[in-house]
């Protein structure tokens, strides 16, 4: 039986991933929950899953659901830091699912990987924030990171055995390997005029064609930051060199990326967009189980279709793609900035248009600045996020 924390439980890929769980009781358990603030969804979830800890990042939150716990439960709500750091180096902790959005992901997460554990990581800011550090000490701890995100867990298992098994070192010249094309559907406004963009509304970014996600990653999948951040992501999951990385428009979301050899051959993952797939892909690997997502139907798919993308209509894919060339610094700049724009767009504070202008004001103010310590990394994160704040009450 292999014991789970996952982080992020009441969002969208941590209840994905409890229902694979459900499906598979045989091979897994839940340990620990942690969530945010969503005390009343962890109420639920406690119900469900008899947890042995229930950790709420938000104090009044953790009071309000051990109020709401029955006294006979066997949960243990736990608030606070080190708390939280306890839970993940926890010896009876086999795996941790890395789902918290944004930057509040890093620090539970790298606490994981320092403890040597298996890490299922849809938190892509991890590597964004710290790629080299959190590589680097994954490889010294023992820990083994596996990609959920659905674009890197089709390149993942598009792959050759020896590149699967040695994330973040893999030569992939040596393997054969061209290209990495990295799909996205270009989110909602992929079709709309350009004029119109300035007037678009929270509500309409966060109506996603293809992929049921939480109001910020929705947003980023508008503006294709989200795009631009797996980008990043990739560079240290795959050792991409620049020339080796590509993003292809595929407005169906069926082909969730693709790996080019020097023989011609692309090899390719497709499915439904339902993130149970490549859940299930890494909580099982090597091996498959049942995920309970239905088997693509290729006489409904209809047509495929692919485009280059349009750095006029997605200017924050163009700066997270120069942001990963520039270094470190750049990225996790870029990534402060851009959760800082996104929540004033998300509270009507700014335009759509203004959060490229945001991210890129902040990205021109980047410095060298060695980031060889989790410090450091918050450090600047914390800067940048005052300057996007700045920016947005001086400038727009």
């Amino acid at each position: 039986m292999e014991n789970y924390v996952v982080l992020g439980a009441t969002g969208s890929i941590g209840t994905s991933t409890l229902d694979v769980i459900s499906r598979n009781p045989d091979l897994y358990s839940v340990y620990a929950l942690v969530a945010n603030s969503s005390h009343e969804k962890m109420l639920q979830l406690c119900a469900q899953h008899q947890p042995q800890f229930a950790h709420m990042v938000d104090s009044q939150a953790a009071k309000a659901l051990q109020d709401s716990l029955p006294k006979d439960c066997v949960t243990q709500v736990t608030t606070g830091e080190a708390a939280l750091s306890a839970i993940m180096t926890d010896t009876h902790v086999d795996t941790v699912m890395a789902a918290i959005v944004g930057a509040a992901g890093l620090v539970p997460t790298f606490d994981a990987v320092k403890a040597g554990k298996k890490i299922l990581l849809a938190n892509k800011e991890a590597l964004v924030m710290s790629g080299q550090l959190f590589m680097d000490t994954a490889k010294q701890s023992g820990a083994t990171i596996l990609p959920v995100d659905s674009e890197h867990n089709a390149i993942f298992q598009s792959m050759p055995e020896n590149v699967q098994s040695a994330l973040g070192f893999c030569d992939l010249e040596q393997e054969g390997i061209n290209h990495v094309l990295l799909t996205g559907s270009g989110g909602p406004f992929l079709t709309a005029p350009l004029s119109s963009l300035s007037q678009m509304t929270p509500q309409q970014a966060c109506k996603h064609p293809n992929w049921s996600m939480g109001r910020k990653i929705s947003v980023d999948s508008a503006t294709m930051m989200n795009k631009g951040l797996e980008y990043i992501e990739a560079k240290w999951l795959f050792n991409t060199s620049p020339s080796q990385l590509k993003v292809v428009i595929h407005p169906q979301s069926v082909i969730h990326s693709m790996v080019q050899y020097n023989d011609g051959s692309v090899i390719a993952e497709l499915g439904n967009p339902d993130m149970r797939t490549p859940i299930a892909h890494c909580m099982s690997y090597p091996k498959r189980i049942p995920s309970g997502v239905e088997p693509l139907d290729f006489f409904k798919v209809g047509q495929l279709t692919f485009c280059e993308p349009d750095f006029e209509r997605f200017p924050c894919l163009k700066l997270a793609i120069q942001a990963c060339e520039q270094g470190q610094e750049a990225t996790t700049v870029l990534n402060a900035a851009n959760e800082i724009a996104v929540e004033a767009f998300l509270n009507e504070q700014i335009a759509f248009t203004d959060i490229a202008k945001v991210n890129s004001a902040c990205l021109e103010q980047v410095k060298p600045n060695p980031l060889s310590t989790i410090d450091a990394i918050l450090a600047l994160d914390e800067q940048a996020r005052q300057l996007a704040q700045d920016f947005i009450a001086t400038a727009l």
